[in-house]
Protein backbone atom coordinates (compact mmCIF):
# COMPACT_ATOMS: atom_id res chain seq x y z
CA UNK A 1 0.00 0.00 0.00
CA UNK A 2 1.37 3.51 -0.91
CA UNK A 3 2.10 5.42 2.19
CA UNK A 4 2.12 9.31 1.53
CA UNK A 5 4.59 10.43 4.36
CA UNK A 6 4.51 10.22 8.44
CA UNK A 7 3.98 11.24 11.83
CA UNK A 8 6.27 12.49 14.39
CA UNK A 9 4.26 12.58 17.67
CA UNK A 10 5.71 12.59 21.33
CA UNK A 11 5.24 9.00 21.97
CA UNK A 12 8.46 6.92 21.33
CA UNK A 13 6.50 3.63 21.89
CA UNK A 14 2.90 1.89 22.08
CA UNK A 15 2.72 1.69 25.79
CA UNK A 16 0.66 5.16 27.21
CA UNK A 17 -0.01 5.85 23.56
CA UNK A 18 -3.52 7.25 23.92
CA UNK A 19 -6.71 4.34 22.67
CA UNK A 20 -8.38 6.90 21.02
CA UNK A 21 -7.61 10.08 19.32
CA UNK A 22 -8.20 13.33 20.87
CA UNK A 23 -7.53 12.06 24.53
CA UNK A 24 -4.41 14.40 24.77
CA UNK A 25 -5.45 17.66 23.24
CA UNK A 26 -1.71 19.03 24.04
CA UNK A 27 -0.13 16.33 22.54
CA UNK A 28 1.17 18.31 19.14
CA UNK A 29 2.38 16.18 16.24
CA UNK A 30 3.75 17.14 12.94
CA UNK A 31 2.75 15.12 9.98
CA UNK A 32 5.94 15.32 7.01
CA UNK A 33 4.73 14.34 3.20
CA UNK A 34 7.06 12.13 0.82
CA UNK A 35 7.53 14.16 -2.62
CA UNK A 36 5.68 14.73 -4.74
CA UNK A 37 2.97 14.68 -2.06
CA UNK A 38 4.30 17.72 -0.31
CA UNK A 39 3.08 19.51 -3.22
CA UNK A 40 1.40 22.88 -1.70
CA UNK A 41 -1.39 22.93 -4.86
CA UNK A 42 -2.75 19.20 -3.24
CA UNK A 43 -3.81 21.30 -0.18
CA UNK A 44 -5.27 23.98 -1.33
CA UNK A 45 -8.30 24.74 0.69
CA UNK A 46 -7.54 22.66 3.46
CA UNK A 47 -6.92 26.14 5.34
CA UNK A 48 -10.42 26.06 5.84
CA UNK A 49 -11.08 23.23 7.78
CA UNK A 50 -10.50 22.88 11.47
CA UNK A 51 -9.91 18.87 11.80
CA UNK A 52 -9.03 16.25 9.10
CA UNK A 53 -9.29 12.91 9.10
CA UNK A 54 -5.57 10.67 9.37
CA UNK A 55 -5.78 7.41 8.00
CA UNK A 56 -2.26 5.36 8.91
CA UNK A 57 -0.60 2.26 9.16
CA UNK A 58 -0.42 0.18 12.41
CA UNK A 59 3.50 -0.75 11.67
CA UNK A 60 4.05 -1.84 14.86
CA UNK A 61 1.64 -4.94 14.39
CA UNK A 62 2.94 -7.90 12.95
CA UNK A 63 0.74 -9.59 10.37
CA UNK A 64 -0.46 -12.67 11.81
CA UNK A 65 -3.21 -15.02 10.76
CA UNK A 66 -7.11 -13.37 10.83
CA UNK A 67 -8.55 -13.28 14.17
CA UNK A 68 -12.21 -12.78 14.37
CA UNK A 69 -12.31 -12.04 17.58
CA UNK A 70 -10.38 -9.48 20.11
CA UNK A 71 -10.37 -8.35 23.45
CA UNK A 72 -10.89 -4.21 23.66
CA UNK A 73 -9.09 -3.00 26.30
CA UNK A 74 -12.45 -1.02 27.45
CA UNK A 75 -13.94 -4.27 28.08
CA UNK A 76 -11.26 -4.36 30.67
CA UNK A 77 -8.94 -6.97 28.14
CA UNK A 78 -11.14 -10.01 29.15
CA UNK A 79 -13.71 -10.10 27.17
CA UNK A 80 -14.13 -10.61 23.76
CA UNK A 81 -15.74 -8.96 20.67
CA UNK A 82 -15.93 -9.49 16.74
CA UNK A 83 -13.15 -7.01 15.51
CA UNK A 84 -15.05 -5.28 13.33
CA UNK A 85 -17.04 -3.87 16.34
CA UNK A 86 -13.92 -2.99 17.77
CA UNK A 87 -11.18 -0.02 17.27
CA UNK A 88 -8.47 -2.85 17.66
CA UNK A 89 -5.08 -2.45 15.54
CA UNK A 90 -5.07 -6.36 14.94
CA UNK A 91 -7.19 -6.22 11.98
CA UNK A 92 -6.62 -8.04 8.19
CA UNK A 93 -5.55 -4.61 6.56
CA UNK A 94 -3.66 -2.88 9.54
CA UNK A 95 -5.46 0.19 8.47
CA UNK A 96 -6.46 2.82 11.02
CA UNK A 97 -8.33 6.12 11.25
CA UNK A 98 -7.73 9.01 13.43
CA UNK A 99 -9.78 12.74 13.89
CA UNK A 100 -7.22 15.34 14.47
CA UNK A 101 -7.17 19.18 15.03
CA UNK A 102 -5.53 20.77 12.56
CA UNK A 103 -3.09 23.48 13.96
CA UNK A 104 -0.89 25.14 11.19
CA UNK A 105 -0.41 24.45 7.31
CA UNK A 106 3.59 24.98 7.13
CA UNK A 107 6.15 24.46 4.35
CA UNK A 108 9.58 23.64 4.89
CA UNK A 109 13.03 24.99 3.30
CA UNK A 110 12.16 23.10 -0.26
CA UNK A 111 8.46 24.64 -0.25
CA UNK A 112 7.34 20.77 0.49
CA UNK A 113 3.83 20.93 3.52
CA UNK A 114 3.86 19.89 6.64
CA UNK A 115 0.66 19.99 8.64
CA UNK A 116 0.88 20.55 12.63
CA UNK A 117 -1.83 18.78 14.33
CA UNK A 118 -3.06 17.79 17.84
CA UNK A 119 -4.58 15.02 19.68
CA UNK A 120 -2.82 12.23 17.76
CA UNK A 121 -2.89 8.40 19.32
CA UNK A 122 0.01 7.31 17.31
CA UNK A 123 3.55 6.03 17.81
CA UNK A 124 6.20 8.14 16.42
CA UNK A 125 7.17 7.86 12.46
CA UNK A 126 3.78 5.96 11.89
CA UNK A 127 3.35 5.95 8.54
CA UNK A 128 0.33 7.97 6.80
CA UNK A 129 -1.98 6.61 4.08
CA UNK A 130 -3.92 9.83 3.32
CA UNK A 131 -5.61 12.41 4.83
CA UNK A 132 -9.11 13.93 4.24
CA UNK A 133 -10.97 17.14 5.68
CA UNK A 134 -13.48 16.77 8.46
CA UNK A 135 -16.99 17.85 7.28
CA UNK A 136 -19.11 18.33 10.16
CA UNK A 137 -22.40 18.56 8.75
CA UNK A 138 -21.59 14.92 7.18
CA UNK A 139 -19.08 13.60 10.08
CA UNK A 140 -20.77 14.74 13.19
CA UNK A 141 -23.64 12.65 14.14
CA UNK A 142 -25.27 13.36 17.27
CA UNK A 143 -27.21 10.92 18.44
CA UNK A 144 -24.87 8.31 17.68
CA UNK A 145 -25.26 5.39 19.05
CA UNK A 146 -21.71 4.26 20.66
CA UNK A 147 -22.09 0.25 21.95
CA UNK A 148 -19.42 -0.92 24.75
CA UNK A 149 -18.09 2.17 24.50
CA UNK A 150 -20.57 4.88 25.11
CA UNK A 151 -19.31 7.10 27.79
CA UNK A 152 -15.56 8.81 27.81
CA UNK A 153 -13.27 6.71 29.93
CA UNK A 154 -13.40 7.93 33.47
CA UNK A 155 -9.89 10.68 34.35
CA UNK A 156 -7.79 9.89 36.70
CA UNK A 157 -5.92 12.45 39.05
CA UNK A 158 -2.12 13.19 38.11
CA UNK A 159 0.38 14.17 40.62
CA UNK A 160 3.92 14.93 39.93
CA UNK A 161 6.81 14.30 42.71
CA UNK A 162 9.25 16.93 43.37
CA UNK A 163 12.30 14.67 41.30
CA UNK A 164 9.62 14.39 38.20
CA UNK A 165 9.05 17.85 38.23
CA UNK A 166 13.12 18.53 38.29
CA UNK A 167 13.80 15.99 35.59
CA UNK A 168 10.82 17.58 33.47
CA UNK A 169 11.81 21.19 33.85
CA UNK A 170 13.08 21.47 30.16
CA UNK A 171 9.39 20.75 28.67
CA UNK A 172 7.14 23.13 28.60
CA UNK A 173 3.47 23.99 29.50
CA UNK A 174 1.74 22.03 26.64
CA UNK A 175 3.72 18.78 26.95
CA UNK A 176 3.87 18.70 30.93
CA UNK A 177 0.04 18.93 30.01
CA UNK A 178 0.34 16.36 27.13
CA UNK A 179 2.21 13.79 29.73
CA UNK A 180 -0.74 14.39 32.16
CA UNK A 181 -3.34 14.08 30.05
CA UNK A 182 -2.00 10.40 28.57
CA UNK A 183 -1.89 9.54 32.11
CA UNK A 184 -5.20 10.72 33.05
CA UNK A 185 -6.09 7.58 30.80
CA UNK A 186 -4.80 5.19 33.12
CA UNK A 187 -2.17 3.81 30.40
CA UNK A 188 -1.55 0.59 32.55
CA UNK A 189 -2.76 -2.63 30.55
CA UNK A 190 -6.53 -3.25 30.98
CA UNK A 191 -6.61 -6.52 32.88
CA UNK A 192 -5.03 -4.41 35.51
CA UNK A 193 -8.71 -3.42 36.31
CA UNK A 194 -7.92 0.18 36.33
CA UNK A 195 -6.94 -0.68 40.45
CA UNK A 196 -4.20 -0.11 42.54
CA UNK A 197 -0.85 -1.93 42.23
CA UNK A 198 2.58 -2.04 43.66
CA UNK A 199 4.36 -2.13 40.41
CA UNK A 200 6.18 1.03 39.03
CA UNK A 201 5.66 1.64 35.09
CA UNK A 202 7.34 3.48 32.84
CA UNK A 203 7.12 5.08 29.12
CA UNK A 204 8.99 7.22 26.61
CA UNK A 205 7.42 10.62 26.07
CA UNK A 206 9.48 14.11 24.73
CA UNK A 207 12.55 11.91 25.21
CA UNK A 208 12.12 11.27 28.85
CA UNK A 209 11.03 8.15 30.49
CA UNK A 210 8.08 8.70 32.74
CA UNK A 211 8.09 6.37 35.47
CA UNK A 212 4.76 6.14 37.71
CA UNK A 213 2.37 4.07 40.28
CA UNK A 214 -0.78 4.07 40.80
CA UNK A 215 -2.07 4.83 44.60
CA UNK A 216 -5.64 5.36 46.49
CA UNK A 217 -7.01 6.05 42.69
CA UNK A 218 -4.18 8.57 41.65
CA UNK A 219 -1.37 8.42 39.08
CA UNK A 220 1.82 9.86 40.62
CA UNK A 221 4.83 10.73 38.49
CA UNK A 222 7.85 9.23 40.40
CA UNK A 223 10.52 10.70 37.62
CA UNK A 224 11.08 11.51 34.41
CA UNK A 225 15.01 10.98 33.43
CA UNK A 226 16.00 12.02 30.31
CA UNK A 227 17.08 9.91 28.16
CA UNK A 228 19.35 9.34 24.47
CA UNK A 229 18.43 5.78 23.48
CA UNK A 230 14.50 5.58 22.64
Amino acid sequence: METIGYINTPYDEKFAVPRQPGLAPHAVSTIFFYPPYDDPLAFEGLEGFSHIHVIFLFDRIKKTEFSARVRPPRLGGNRRIGVFASRSPFRPSRIGLSVMKLEKIGKNSHGGVFLVVSGADLTNRTPIVDIKPYVPFVDAVPDAKGGFADQAPKLHEVCFSKKALDDLNDLNFGEIAAIKETLAQDPRPAYKNRGEDDKVYGFGMYRHEIRFKVSAGTILVESGERVTDL
